[in-house]
């Protein structure tokens, strides 16, 4: 048969004032099992309770600081070791790019260590089933009273002398507060195999119910979302065509709305002859010519077109555009190699459009001249 056992008294009190009182003069008699209860948190109760700074924070920054260190350490490996790519030129660890994963890494990190922390460690797994639940007490103090609690295992505890303390501190419903026995010998019940089993059911009915409803019940008529057409997806099997195909080629011969085909392809020298810059020289178009070779051209080709790269090592050199070859191209020759690449230099067709093309051509021939001048320039 189980034995009902003393846990603690408890008072309440009707104002905030009342409560913050008690706890002083409850430090002040010594006593040390006992604890505040309230409705929300009362601003200065850590000090009149005498509560040492909590440890929790340190368990953050500890934390926090090991997943930004874990974030930088791999954003670092995969930008600049695992597999480095060069963009515009940039550093293979551009450090401003990856400030916000690091960020969210560390808060990340620090919040579920703190929860995890604070119930598995500092709170020792919290007994679900604490004496003062259920009580009127803890239904007081939860609504709209203020109360104390002090503990019966506290080393100063004796029956007599509580109950007078409450009484002298104008404590009201002085309560004791009685559990059973059998309950304390085991007093972690969220691990009893009811609620575990209680637990793995709602589980699978919230993963089940889940499942169907996203993965069966969205796809059954009238809530389909019109994923069943009769049309052909990306990347899926043709039952029309005889290849099995679903991405077809152009027809041959066909050309996009509002698009030129470029006439000379594999043949510089013809562009070069043929070609003529239909951007002319102003400064609007020098401008955009410079932030684009800025963009694309000058991580290999030099801010100033001299083939000094910022990429050395990682790339040989391209030769100088001021050399005499460069120069005596015409705008259609530097063209068809900006278009279709030359040697270890790509297409850049894809990155510049038509007229970003001839506007950078116009900045390299406004550099030529500023590294090439002429006496009749400098007049």
């Amino acid at each position: 048969m189980s034995k009902k056992v003393l846990y603690s008294y408890t008072g309440i009190f009707d104002t905030p004032d009342e409560v913050t009182h008690a706890a002083e003069k409850a430090v002040e008699h010594g006593y040390t099992k006992y604890d505040v209860n309230t409705p929300y948190p009362l601003h200065g109760m850590n000090k009149a309770m005498n509560l040492p700074p909590s440890k929790l924070g340190y368990v953050a920054l500890a934390v926090g600081l090991s997943g930004a260190l874990g974030a930088l350490l791999s954003l670092w490996w995969v930008s600049a070791v695992d597999y480095p790519i060069n963009v515009g030129g940039k550093p293979f660890f551009s450090f401003p790019a990856y400030i916000p994963v690091i960020f969210e890494v560390t808060v990340l990190s620090a919040s579920i260590a703190t929860v995890l922390a604070m119930l598995f460690f500092f709170f020792k797994f919290p007994n679900n089933a604490h004496p003062l639940h259920a009580t009127d007490y803890m239904k007081k103090v939860s609504s709209d009273k203020y109360g104390i609690s002090i503990q019966a295992e506290d080393p100063k505890f004796d029956e007599s002398s509580v109950k007078n303390f409450l009484e002298s501190i104008r404590a009201k419903e002085i309560n004791a507060v009685y559990w059973d026995e059998e309950e304390t010998a085991h007093n972690h019940k969220i691990l009893e195999p009811k609620f575990l089993t209680f637990l793995f059911v709602v589980a699978v009915l919230i993963s089940g119910t889940t499942y169907f409803t996203l993965n069966k019940l969205m796809n059954m008529l009238p809530f389909n979302w019109m994923m069943e057409q009769s049309k052909q997806s990306a990347q899926q099997k043709s039952l029309v065509f005889e290849d099995g195909f679903g991405m077809r080629q152009p027809v041959n011969g066909t050309i996009a709305r509002g698009f030129l085909p470029y006439e000379f392809k594999g043949k510089p020298d013809l562009a070069g002859e043929k070609l003529v810059n239909p951007i002319l020289v102003s400064k609007e178009s020098l401008k955009l010519g410079q932030a684009k070779y800025d963009i694309y051209c000058s991580p290999c080709h030099g801010y100033h077109a001299e083939g000094d790269s910022r990429l050395r090592g990682q790339f040989p050199n391209p030769p100088s555009l001021h050399s005499e070859k460069v120069r005596t191209w015409g705008d259609g020759r530097i063209f068809a190699v900006i278009t279709e690449g030359q040697n270890i230099m790509p297409s850049h067709s894809t990155q510049l459009t038509v007229d970003e093309r001839w506007a950078v051509i116009n900045y390299i021939r406004a550099l030529q001249r500023a590294l090439n001048a002429k006496e009749s320039d400098l007049k």
